[in-house]
């Protein structure tokens, strides 16, 4: 299989813009925030799934993703990333407590560049990572895209807007 490509127009793409999706043989790649497509989608059976599971995501029907997943990355910015996946919908930590569950003493920062480079928004929830002071941190899909991620998974936003 070549490299798929599809784009998921979510229903408050107003707040959140357009996502791409992209994926191999073994899985997701890539999952982002773009201003608009940038290629021709070719879908696959990976992006179809992935298509489906962020609409139920965003109905409020699905609080977690079942998806193969194949970032690139090291093998800590992987253990990160599967940290992340652990923490549950509507709740978030901070990066020391990231850190903490990787048995990484002072890791904070090498948490929260791990946690930017994080190539699959939402199914690896890297949103739900805050400042120790519950301060939102940054987030490579922008602040207001992390606001609204968590306000509409704390059930503050509407699922569908009309």
């Amino acid at each position: 299989m070549s490299q798929a490509l599809d784009y998921f127009e979510p229903p408050q793409r107003d707040a959140l813009g357009l996502i791409k999706l992209t994926a191999n043989a073994r899985g997701l790649t890539e999952i982002a925030f773009v201003q608009s497509q940038d290629g021709e989608p070719k879908p696959s059976e990976v992006t179809d799934r992935a298509r489906q599971q962020l609409a139920e995501y965003f109905d409020g029907q699905r609080h977690a993703f079942d998806l193969p997943l194949a970032p690139l990355g090291t093998d800590f910015q992987r253990r990160v990333w599967d940290a992340l996946s652990t923490i549950p919908f509507g709740e978030t930590r901070n990066y020391g407590e990231i850190a903490d569950q990787l048995r990484c003493k002072g890791g904070q920062r090498a948490v929260g560049n791990a946690n930017g480079k994080n190539p699959l928004a939402i199914v690896v929830p890297c949103h739900r990572v805050i400042g120790s002071d519950g301060s939102l941190t940054g987030y490579a899909g922008g602040i207001g895209r992390k606001q609204w991620l968590l306000a509409h998974e704390a059930g503050e936003v509407p699922f569908e807007l009309g």
